[in-house]
C-alpha cells in the first residue's frame, strides 16, 4: 500500500487508486464557507455546496486516472488540495496516450453539465426558486462550477488540463522536447495573467495559483531542456527499454545511488566506477520506466522468409 503523501490522509481505496486529502483542505474550506454565509438560509447548505465542488474535482482526477490505465499507463494516487485535485498518472511515452489521458478528465465536466443543467431547467420549472429556494440555488451553483471548472481547466495553460492538452496535439508535430518547451513559454505568460488578476482583485487564491503554475513551468522547462539534449546524442542500438523498447543514449546520464556520482550504466555494465556500486535496475529516460537491467536487450530481428 503507498504511502500517503506528506500532510494528507487517505479517505478510500476505489478500483485500486488512493485518494488522499491535504490537511490544509478542511483549513480553506472553514474560510470558504464561513465567508459565503448569507446565500443560504443555513451555512448546512453552504457546506454541501463547498462538498459538491469537491465531489467534481474527484470525478474529474478520476477521468484522468482510468483514461491513463486505459492506455497501458499506471494511475494509483489522487490527491485533493485547497486548489483542487491532482491526479497522478503515468501515460505511456506517446502523444496519443498523453492526450487521452489528460483530456478524458475535462470530458467528465462535459458530461456532467447537461445532466446538472437538467436538474437545474426541472427546479426552475417546479417552482423550487418560491417554495424551496435553498436547494433551487444549490443545483444552480453546482451547475454553474461544473461549467467554470470546465472553463477554467480548458485555458490553454501549462500545466492546467487545456496547457497538457495543447503541449499533447504539438507533440505529435514538434516532438516531445519542443512540445513541452513551448507550452511552459507560454505558460509562463500564464502566470504573469495570474499574477496581474491577483493584484486586480487581491484574491490570495490567484496568488497562490501563480506560484503553482511558475513552479510547473520551471519544473516543465528544466525537463524540457534535458529532453531536448538527449533527444540529440547517439543511441546504443543494442539496447532497448523493455518498456517503451526506446533505445538508450551515449553518456554520463545516470546518477549513482550511492556516491552521487554521473556514469554511463550500459558502459560500466550497471556499475559505479567510483564507487563500484551495482545498480539492479536501471531507468529509462524516455518513457522514466524502471526495469532490470538485465532485460535491457534489443529484441532480435526474425529473418524473413521466401
Amino acid at each position: 500500500m503507498p504511502s500517503a503523501p506528506q500532510g494528507s490522509i487517505r479517505l478510500v481505496r476505489f478500483a485500486g487508486i488512493n485518494l488522499f486529502l491535504h490537511w490544509s483542505w478542511f483549513l480553506v474550506a472553514a474560510l470558504e464557507i464561513e465567508s459565503r454565509q448569507g446565500k443560504y438560509s443555513s451555512i448546512a447548505w453552504n457546506v454541501l455546496e463547498y462538498l459538491a465542488l469537491f465531489l467534481i474535482v474527484t470525478l474529474h482526477e478520476f477521468g484522468h486516472a482510468f483514461a491513463c490505465r486505459q492506455v497501458g499507463g499506471t494511475a494509483d494516487q489522487i490527491v485533493l488540495w485547497p486548489l483542487g485535485g491532482v491526479a497522478y498518472v503515468d501515460p505511456p511515452p506517446r502523444p496519443g496516450a498523453t492526450l487521452w489521458s489528460i483530456g478524458a478528465g475535462p470530458l467528465v465536466n462535459v458530461a456532467l453539465a447537461p445532466l446538472l443543467f437538467a436538474a437545474f431547467f426541472l427546479s426552475r420549472s417546479l417552482g423550487w426558486s418560491a417554495t424551496m429556494p435553498d436547494l433551487h440555488k444549490f443545483v444552480r451553483a453546482v451547475f454553474v462550477l461544473d461549467v467554470v471548472l470546465l472553463a477554467f481547466n480548458l485555458l490553454p495553460i501549462y500545466p492546467l488540463d487545456g496547457g497538457q492538452i495543447l503541449r499533447s496535439l504539438l507533440w505529435f508535430a514538434l516532438g516531445r522536447g519542443r512540445s513541452l518547451l513551448v507550452v511552459t513559454i507560454l505558460g509562463f505568460l500564464g502566470v504573469a495573467g495570474f499574477v496581474a488578476v491577483a493584484f486586480w482583485t487581491h484574491s490570495i487564491w490567484f496568488g497562490a495559483l501563480s506560484l503553482f503554475v511558475l513552479l510547473n513551468c520551471w519544473s516543465g522547462l528544466r525537463h524540457a531542456r534535458d529532453l531536448l539534449r538527449i533527444a540529440k546524442l547517439p543511441r546504443r542500438e543494442e539496447f532497448a527499454c523493455p518498456k517503451c523498447h526506446a533505445a538508450p543514449s551515449v553518456g554520463e546520464l545516470w546518477r549513482c545511488g550511492q556516491c552521487k556520482q554521473e556514469f554511463d550504466t550500459f558502459e560500466t555494465q550497471a556499475a559505479c566506477p567510483q564507487c563500484a556500486a551495482q545498480h539492479p535496475a536501471t531507468r529509462c529516460l524516455d518513457c522514466g520506466g524502471l526495469s532490470p537491467t538485465t532485460d535491457w536487450r534489443a529484441p532480435l530481428l526474425t529473418p524473413a522468409k521466401g
